[in-house]
């Protein structure tokens, strides 16, 4: 039985890594809940600015963007903010007409009057993070925000951040991302409502916590000092954001995040832009984790808060908890029928998968909040279990990318194509920086979708219907993914 004892402390350890993760995030839902109970009392408010706004630098940096890039500049443009102490920086790498579009844009702004500079490298050196690093030797700026070239800030957003600055002890204040696209298609919608959990559970969570949170890359305010105090930007994450959100925080620096303030950004609107994305989120998340995780151990900061880094900087790792679970369950069906010795220990482990409730609590709470109760409910109803579907579906692709960042394996910094669509009935496919290929993952999809619809012919036929619902999402989720994945290649 040595292969299957194997087997079930697999299973049995990816069951209580998922267990403790829904239990993470139901604490930070329980501080979520505190923050809203507090904030009917007095909600957090923008500060009275003491005295003149200090200088604020805008960094875009930009790399092939023509499809969004007019908007963005006339956008940052707009910002409510004096003139004299604001200066827009446009960090252009790019290789073809985003730079003449660039250029444009520069001197009609600066005919208006703007601070604005188009400003090229004369290499391409540790993409956006040099970049980034590039720009802020060019500014004399005390702040700098920074967004992607997806967002579209709104005019109050530099009013309604920088004064919390007068806390010297705040290196950054991030803002809540909103979706320009949710309602183009059922991927955006997906998209959307996960991502809307992390903006306001999780960020709001932790920030009430006291815990260790995230500038998120964009739709964000730094300190420079506070850079420059955590040795600045570094490439060797994918995720240079979170890298330098952790680095900040170990230093003393503290994080506020305000989750009224909207930053509005488009989502890809196809899967193979989705998992492009997917996948430097989750490697980065990973590679930041082994590179400051031993850090945050021996940091002077409490257990609790000790305890939530861990889950933060790990968090992708979940994905290969699943996939785990997944794969082993179908031998365990088999273990289960020819050992009824061991139907204990497995009634226990039933135990753990009541973490599934802590994660529909987390999302429920997010959605009803964002969406101020109306009509929450059908709407949580029809997008929640489709949601945890397509995620079970992406557990393979993001599982990869979390393990190479876990064993130290690099790749270069893959951005995700931009479109500028939101009419449902406008097409991606001239877009010019969507180079679709073959690749042989969506041919594993398919196997895994064929292999838990032998999974559940496989319960029926033992009579163990206890994990029929399980392999079904998962036979559903792994077919929609490969579905959405080679679509875009069939058009």
């Amino acid at each position: 039985m040595t292969w299957e004892w194997l087997i079930i402390v697999l299973y049995g350890l990816s069951l209580l890594f998922i267990f403790f993760f829904s239990l993470g995030q139901l604490h930070l839902t329980y501080y979520y809940i505190k923050a809203k109970k507090k904030q009917k009392k007095g909600a957090l408010k923008t500060p009275t600015m003491n005295g003149d706004y200090p200088k604020v630098c805008v960094q875009l940096p930009i790399f092939n963007e023509k499809y969004v890039v007019n908007r963005l500049v006339d956008a940052v443009c707009e910002l409510d903010y004096p003139n004299e102490l604001l200066g827009i920086q446009l960090l252009d790498d790019s290789t073809d007409e985003t730079t003449e579009i660039l250029e444009a844009k520069t001197q009609y702004w600066q005919s208006k009057g703007k601070n604005i500079q188009l400003i090229r490298r004369p290499e391409r050196v540790d993409f956006k993070a040099g970049a980034l690093k590039y720009g802020m030797e060019r500014t004399d700026a005390e702040f700098i925000a920074i967004f992607d070239a997806d967002f579209l800030p709104q005019p109050y957003f530099l009013k309604a951040t920088v004064p919390h600055f007068q806390n010297e002890k705040i290196g950054v204040v991030q803002t809540r991302w909103g979706h320009v696209n949710k309602e183009y298609s059922i991927l955006t919608r997906l998209q959307a409502f996960g991502l809307d959990a992390h903006f306001t559970v999780e960020q709001v969570g932790r920030n009430t916590a006291g815990s260790f949170i995230n500038f998120n890359g964009t739709g964000g305010v730094w300190r420079k000092e506070t850079i420059k105090d955590a040795g600045g930007w570094s490439a060797d994450t994918l995720t240079e954001d979170l890298d330098l959100s952790y680095r900040s925080q170990l230093k003393g620096w503290e994080f506020l995040y305000r989750e009224d303030v909207e930053s509005p950004a488009e989502l890809p609107i196809i899967m193979p832009a989705i998992k492009s994305q997917q996948f430097r989120w989750n490697k980065g998340g990973a590679e930041t984790a082994r590179k400051n995780f031993l850090k945050v151990l021996k940091a002077p900061i409490g257990f609790s808060n000790k305890l939530h880094a861990f889950f933060h900087l790990f968090n992708s790792s979940i994905f290969i908890a699943i996939l785990i679970t997944a794969v082993l369950s179908v031998p365990m069906l088999w273990i289960k029928s020819i050992h009824p010795e061991l139907a204990l220990l497995f009634q226990i482990g039933s135990v753990f998968l009541l973490g599934f409730f802590s994660i529909a609590i987390f999302y429920w709470v997010a959605n009803k909040h964002l969406m101020k109760g109306k009509g929450h409910g059908k709407y949580f109803f029809k997008t929640f279990p489709l949601f945890i579907t397509v995620s079970m579906g992406l557990s393979l692709h993001n599982a990869l990318a979390v393990a190479e960042g876990l064993l130290g394996f690099k790749s270069a910094f893959i951005r995700t194509p931009k479109f500028n669509i939101s009419d449902k009935n406008k097409s991606w496919k001239d877009n010019q920086y969507i180079k679709l290929q073959f690749s042989w993952l969506s041919v594993l999809e398919m196997i895994l979708a064929l292999y838990f619809a032998f999974a559940i012919f496989l319960g029926f036929n033992l009579g163990d219907y206890g994990l029929i619902i399980f392999h079904l999402m998962l036979m559903l989720g792994f077919l929609m993914v490969f579905y959405h994945s080679v679509k875009p290649q069939l058009k």
